[in-house]
Parts: C-alpha cells; structure tokens; sequence
C-alpha cells in the first residue's frame, strides 16, 4: 500500500521503510514572494506570507511583480499546451545570445590585413572598401541570418533567422516628426527575387562549377536586392556613412539561401566569370565565386603532391591595403600579408605562412593565379572601390625586404601577366590618359560631337574604316514636345527648396513614387517600376535635386563609335554600375501614325517606339512590379534631331535598358525615355537595348538581320 505525505500530513514517528513507493508531489507552483517595495506603507498594503503559489503570468498580489523572463512574447519551440501543464499561463521565450551577432561574411581568418584595427562590423576598417559607397545608405537592419555559410570552406553556422527592416515614416527633410520605427519583414522581397530569376533551388552540379548565365543571374538578384533593402533603410532617414552594410547582409542572406555558384576552389579562370568584368562590392566576388574571402587578399587552396599537402594561391585581390606596384598594367609587384602596424604601435615581421606560403608555392609550381585589381571609384568622390578582374599571371620570382618604414621584413612577389588574354586593367588605363591628355585616342574624328551641349564632351571616333562620320542631324539633349498629354487631376509641385529628401512625407513627388525616392545620389535607379515620377518644372527643388536625374544629361563621359558591321554605336569611357543612368532619348515626339513615313528609306533606326512589345526582362523585374511593360502612346523621331541615344543599337541581350519617366506640370504631362544599365557596365563596353517587337496588326513592318551575337540571339528585330 502506498503511503503519500500531502502538504498538510505529517511525518510518522520511528524509522522510515525505504522499501515503500512514496508519493510525493513536487512544489513546482510555488513562487518565492518578495516584501512590499520601498515606500509603500505597511500599514495600507497586508504583508503577504512567506510563501504563496502565485504564477508566473499572474495574477499578481499587492507588492508582488511579474518575473522576468515569464512576460517575454513566444517565440519558443515548445508549444503552449505543454507549458500550461507545467503551470505556465504563458508560454516561456528565451532569446539566444547568438541571435543579436551581426552576420559575418567570411569565417576566413588568413586575412591579408591582420593586426589592423578593427569596425563596428567586425571587418577591419582598411578592408572595409564598400563602406562610403553613396548608394550604401546604411540600414537599420536587424537581420538574424545565423546559417551563413563561409566563403572559404562552405560550412554553415547557427541557424536561420527571419530577417527584418526596420523602418519608419521619419519626415527627414519635411518638417515632420518621426514615427516609431516599425519592423519590415524583407523575406517576401528575397523569395520572390529568388523566384523570379530561377534561384531558389540550384543544382549542386552549378554551385560547384557555374557558368556565365547562372552568374549573370546571381549578381543581378544580388544588386537588386541591396537596391532596394538600401531604399527601404534610406526612408527611415540614415544617413551616409553609417557602419550598417546592405551589401554584406545581402550577400549573406543569399549565400544562407544557397544562391552562390563556383564553390569548388579552383586553379584558372572562373566560369562565368570574363576578364575585364567589374565589381563595385567584395561580397560580389564570393557569390561568383572568383575570390571566396571577403577580407583576406589571397585565396589558396590545398593540393597533394607528394605524399604531404602543401597550400597554391588561386587568387589575389590588389586594391591599395599595401604598398603594391602595377603601374604598367602586365607586372604587378605584390606585398604579402601580416607585418601590419598594431594600435598599440608593434609591427612584426610576416612570416612564411598561409597566403605568403601559397604564393611562394605558386612560384615553384609555376601555377596561374587570378588577379583582382582595386581602383578608386572616381565617379564617387574617391570613395570605394571598383574592383576589376585582370585575368591570369604567373609568380616569376619572390624575396624579403624591409618595408618602408624600416621596422619590419615583409614579403614580396613579382607577378607577371599571362599573355593573349583581353585588355582589363590597361585598358582603365588608356582611358585615364585620355582623360589627362597625356596619350591620344586613336581615330578621333571629332573631339565633341555636341558641340557644347552635353555637360562632357563626346567624341566621334572611327578606327575601322575611312567614314567620316553619320549623316548629318541637329544634336539636341533633350525630348521636343509638340503638345502634351493631358490630366485630368492637376499635379502640385513640391516646395523642397534643398531638394527632396528620402521619407520626407510631405512631398507630393516621393508620394508619387510610392514613397520612396527613386534614385541615389549617384543617379542609379533603386527599383523598376512601370513609371517613374521626376520633379518638373513647377517644383520649387534645384536642378541638382536627386528626383531630376534624367534631366542633367549623362554622367559617364560615352563616345560614339564605327562598330565592325553595325554602323555606329555608343560606349562609355566610364564604368557605368547596374541600375546607373545613362542618358535620356532625346528627338522629336510624333504621332504614331507618321512611322511609317520613315519606313521607306530605312531611317526607322532613329525610332523609338514605346507602343512596340517587349520581351519582359528578368533583369529588371522587381518583386512588386508588373513583368512586362504596358505600352504607351510615345513615339520619338530622333531622324533629323537627336542625342547619343539614336546611335544605341539592338541586342537581344542587352546591357541597358528603358524606363518611362514622367514630369507634370499642372494638368499636363510629358513622358520621357531614360537608359539605365542592367547590370554593371566596364569601360568600352557597346552599350545596347532592346527595341522590342511589332505587335501582330503592324507584322508588315520590314523585319532586319539581327547581328548581336548573343547567345539569345531572335534572328531579328524591326
């Protein structure tokens, strides 16, 4: 028989039988109960007794308050059911310590750069050569995405956490007050990217060894991410210059994901990957595979040769860190890592391991090494960097030497340029002296094709055959209207006399635009959209006003140019980012009904036709936006007046593309046509877009050869 001792029973008496099954319940309802606080008087609030079964979740007696963490919202894995069995009215959730880590990008610690003080972030400052990029506005972001992978060896860590934005309807620039902060769940925007471009299951097979179109894919989806995760953060009113990253996180969201291609470690080049390509972030260097640390100069690998495995270097990036020299372009003299200053003033000698080890092996090995070259982004005030993929060299020779303040030995190696590759970094060269005057651009024809009226010259330059140029035109910068469009609805101008400002509420231009100011300062498009609303000429904002940028003519300096066997066309000297303006399509609107005046002679090439159907472009669809562009009633005649825009040719994989961009004044409106890039652009790059389809009631158009080369080549376009 078994014996139970409840709260009230008491012990017997003598010695206990140790045989019997006792019952005893647990006091798992009994809290502790603190005396009253200070202040409050004994004499109006009853002494509670020492000990009261009072829960968690209350209620509670005079004096008594709640226990944290019993209060905290659930977000715990144990399902309440349970919980109320143990006698917890709501449901315990702790937070792991983990969860409040910023994500690191790489678990890479063969840094090129160790010793060297360290930011906010956890990458070291000198290494930090995204962070004053315009575009990067910060962001108050709390992102728990723990499962990231490393760059290096590809192991995941933690596990994966919902990620938000914060944001705020902060008046910045308006006046208003600010609101609370408000979280924003940015997983929607991600998965439908993801989705859109085919990346949400990638086969093994292309994550180890890629390709050109899976690349191209990835960095498009990883810049129109950072895009627009930089404009929600902007209308919370950040300013330039915060330690938040948009480009680290969004490139650890995408590596958690699984949207990455060439992880096997490789020796050559990678596929996918052209030389001459450019990158405006390290992290897009990791997703593609090209160098996998985020902040270590050199990559390396393993091999066994002998018996015993010794380390190769696949990759470096060169970027100013160190004292290296390259100046010719095919010879590079590379300083190996460590050996750096320390805060408290120690520098030590670097010494023969990891990367500095792999390099010398290298030498020996006679192995080509990828080579990454880092150049100031100018178009950006020298803040950032711009890194360029210069192909393949060989370590010719190696030696130790002191450094240049004398107070350490350091390493270094002389890299010498494979030859038969295509230009990279000597062609940014060429372009400099051009720009400085100290070298001469073969087969200049004329040295200002507008005569003055661009704010940068544009050359005409044929170095094919002996024409002297196109038929004669009238170069106008801008679209000639003959009559508007009317509204209905007149439109107010805004009063921003300092220029519109991100999350400024009060502004009836950013309210157009769905909020949100379209464009950075670097006039880079931050999500497409079937319209795009600038200021116009009744605004009280100046012509510098970040809402106005198809309105001050190119920023890069472009070159019309004769192409081998497509007439002329147009390239940049500068290198334009993905979603960068290049310049408006400027001519003469006319009605639809005059095309096919132009049709006879061939002179429709100088026709832009927004009324035509476009193949919709995964390059440029946004998670919220239609697929495909609506037709509208816009036809420009560019035949006898026009800009650098009438010489665009077609592709029908092109690098640039169109977006219809309206400025009211009152209760008219006018439609303009402005080219942004797809993706980024090098120097000397032709630039092309689509000029679309005939719709099937105007098939008789007179079709033409297509000669883009692409592999998404139709054949033909009108």
């Amino acid at each position: 028989m078994e014996q139970g001792f409840g709260s009230d029973s008491v012990p017997p008496a003598g010695p206990i039988d140790k045989s019997k099954v006792l019952n005893v319940k647990p006091l798992r309802c009994l809290v502790p109960v603190f005396p009253s606080p200070n202040g409050m008087a004994s004499g109006t609030t009853p002494q509670p007794s020492p000990f009261v079964c009072v829960p968690p979740s209350g209620p509670f007696p005079p004096g008594v308050s709640p226990f944290y963490p019993f209060l905290s919202p659930n977000e715990s894995g144990r399902s309440a059911e349970n919980q109320d069995g143990l006698g917890f009215g709501t449901p315990i959730s702790p937070v792991p310590l983990n969860s409040f880590r910023t994500p690191t990008a790489n678990g890479d610690t063969g840094s090129r750069r160790p010793g060297r003080p360290r930011g906010s972030n956890g990458l070291a400052a000198e290494d930090d050569d995204s962070q004053n990029h315009s575009d990067q506005f910060g962001s108050g972001y709390s992102v728990h995405a723990n499962d990231v992978e490393d760059t290096s060896t590809g192991k995941k860590r933690g596990r994966p956490r919902k990620t938000r934005l914060s944001q705020s309807g902060s008046g910045s620039g308006s006046g208003n007050p600010a609101t609370p902060p408000i979280e924003v769940d940015i997983d929607p925007l991600l998965n439908q990217l993801l989705a859109s471009f085919k990346l949400v299951e990638i086969d093994q097979v292309k994550k180890a060894d890629g390709d050109k179109e899976l690349a191209g894919r990835i960095l498009l989806v990883y810049d129109l991410f950072r895009r627009r995760m930089t404009q929600i953060e902007e209308r919370r009113g950040e300013t330039p210059g915060s330690a938040r990253r948009p480009d680290l996180k969004g490139a650890n969201l995408l590596m958690t994901r699984g949207a990455r291609t060439n992880q096997t470690k490789r020796i050559g080049n990678v596929p996918g990957v052209e030389v001459g390509d450019i990158f405006f972030f390290r992290m897009e260097l990791c997703l593609v595979g090209l160098h996998a640390p985020s902040m270590a100069g050199i990559d390396y690998m393993s091999v066994r040769l002998t018996g015993d495995e010794e380390p190769i270097a696949v990759s470096i990036v060169s970027s100013g860190g160190y004292d290296d020299e390259g100046d010719d372009g095919d010879v590079l003299i590379y300083t190996g890592q460590g050996g750096v200053q320390r805060r408290d003033g120690q520098m030590f000698d670097q010494k023969l391991e990891r990367g500095n080890l792999a390099l010398e092996k290298s030498m020996h090995r006679g192995n080509e090494v990828r080579v990454i070259r880092g150049v100031l982004d100018v178009q950006n005030g020298g803040r950032g960097k711009i890194y360029i993929y210069d192909g393949l060299y060989r370590v010719q020779e190696s030696w130790a030497e002191k450094s240049k303040l004398g107070n350490c030995s350091i390493f270094r190696y002389k890299l010498i340029r494979v030859p038969g590759q295509p230009e990279a970094f000597t062609l940014w060269k060429s372009v400099q002296q051009w720009r400085e005057g100290t070298a001469t651009r073969v087969g200049v024809i004329l040295p200002d094709l507008t005569s003055g009226a661009e704010s940068q010259p544009v050359c005409l330059v044929n170095d094919v055959d002996d024409e002297k140029g196109p038929a004669y035109f009238t170069y106008i910068p801008s679209l000639k209207y003959s009559k508007p469009f009317m509204k209905s609805n007149p439109s107010v101008g805004c009063q921003c006399l300092g220029g519109c400002q991100p999350g400024g509420t009060s502004c009836p231009c950013i309210q157009k635009n769905g909020g949100y100011l379209p464009f950075n300062p670097l006039g880079v498009l931050m999500s497409y959209k079937t319209l795009v609303y600038e200021c116009g000429s009744a605004c009280s904002c100046p012509p510098n006003c970040r809402n106005r940028i198809s309105q001050a003519g190119p920023k890069a300096r472009v070159e019309v140019f004769k192409t081998k066997n497509r007439g002329w066309g147009l390239r940049s000297w500068d290198p334009i980012r993905g979603g960068g303006f290049v310049c408006e399509y400027a001519g003469e609107v006319i009605e639809e009904s005059r095309v096919g005046e132009f049709g006879n002679d061939g002179d429709d090439d100088y026709i832009f036709d927004a009324t035509r159907m476009y193949e919709p472009l995964e390059a440029v669809r946004d998670y919220n936006d239609e697929s495909k562009k609506v037709p509208y009633p816009l036809v420009i005649s560019a035949k006898k007046g026009g800009n650098v825009a009438r010489f665009m040719n077609h592709s029908c994989s092109p690098n640039v593309f169109w977006q219809l961009v309206v400025r009211e004044i009152n209760n008219e409106t006018f439609y303009h046509v402005a080219f942004f890039a797809i993706r980024h652009i090098p120097p000397m790059q032709e630039l092309t877009f689509d000029y679309g389809m005939v719709p099937p009631d105007k098939a008789d158009r007179r079709r033409k050869k297509c000669l883009c080369g692409s592999l998404n080549c139709r054949g033909y376009f009108y």
